[in-house]
């Protein structure tokens, strides 16, 4: 496995639209070439950049690219070895408007200048329920999103979680954020949309457990002040699937739907 981990982070290297600066190089004062040239120097036209933050393997972010030509999309995630597998599909299948980027999210900022990005998808985030900081749609973030995403520019939530979608629409509640659609169950919602078409490999199975799948479409506008919501959250029951598994049925039930996957 590491064996196989050290090859995939050899190939990263080389992919031409694969990029990476550590934490350590940008702690020392490294700059970032592309950032405010992602347009004219990589993708060489001023279609609008979207982000998937949290991109693990590229499904999405793969699944956007195809879906919308017209657009270019960039997954980001730590995790290289992940990475890889979006990264390889989508040279091998030619998408010239798709790049990954290897960083926290934290550090986007050192990436991406004023006014560079039009939307955010959040795809499936960690509900982080301990740790108001590291939730991906806490005021923390918005306030660093809203430095490199336009005005008026699109925020997509996409989660299994109960407790990171009330969070969130309560995060947007209390800093008045233009809410344009939310649903606690996409897939029995009116929305006609094609992003119905793309469903991860975890997302089809938490649907085959029988779990909603929410989300949640708001405006990012520019905010001086941020209000954290002041709002108690019951927890969800499950984890992931490599502990507790995602579910709200019963365990004849779990292994029903996991004799289909």
């Amino acid at each position: 496995m590491a064996k196989n981990k050290l090859q995939k982070f050899s190939d990263m290297e080389g992919f031409p639209h694969v990029f990476q600066l550590s934490f350590n190089d940008l702690r020392a004062g490294a700059e970032f070439d592309m950032k405010g040239r992602w347009n004219s120097d990589f993708f060489k036209n001023n279609n609008p950049i979207v982000l998937e933050l949290g991109c693990g393997k590229g499904e999405y972010t793969l699944g956007l690219a195809r879906l919308f030509p017209e657009k270019n999309f960039i997954g980001i995630d730590i995790k290289g070895a992940r990475m890889w597998t979006g990264a390889r599909q989508s040279l091998e299948e030619g998408l010239a408007n798709v790049a990954f980027l290897r960083t926290k999210i934290e550090m986007l900022s050192h990436f991406f200048t004023n006014d560079e990005v039009s939307e955010i998808w959040i795809t499936f985030p960690d509900p982080q329920m301990k740790k108001t900081t590291k939730r991906m749609t806490a005021t923390n973030f918005m306030a660093q999103y809203q430095q490199f995403v336009k005005a008026g520019g699109i925020v997509h939530l996409k989660t299994d979680s109960n407790f990171m979608y009330t969070y969130t629409r309560a995060m947007v509640a209390a800093n008045f954020y233009p809410v344009l659609f939310e649903t606690e169950n996409l897939y029995q919602s009116d929305i006609v949309d094609n992003i119905l078409n793309i469903k991860t490999y975890y997302e089809q199975q938490w649907l085959a457990r029988g779990i909603d799948i929410r989300y949640l479409k708001f405006e990012l506008q520019a905010r001086y002040t941020f209000v954290e919501p002041d709002i108690e959250i019951e927890h969800d029951s499950y984890r992931s699937f490599g502990r507790t598994q995602r579910t709200n049925l019963s365990n004849e039930k779990i292994k029903a739907s996991e004799m289909i996957l």
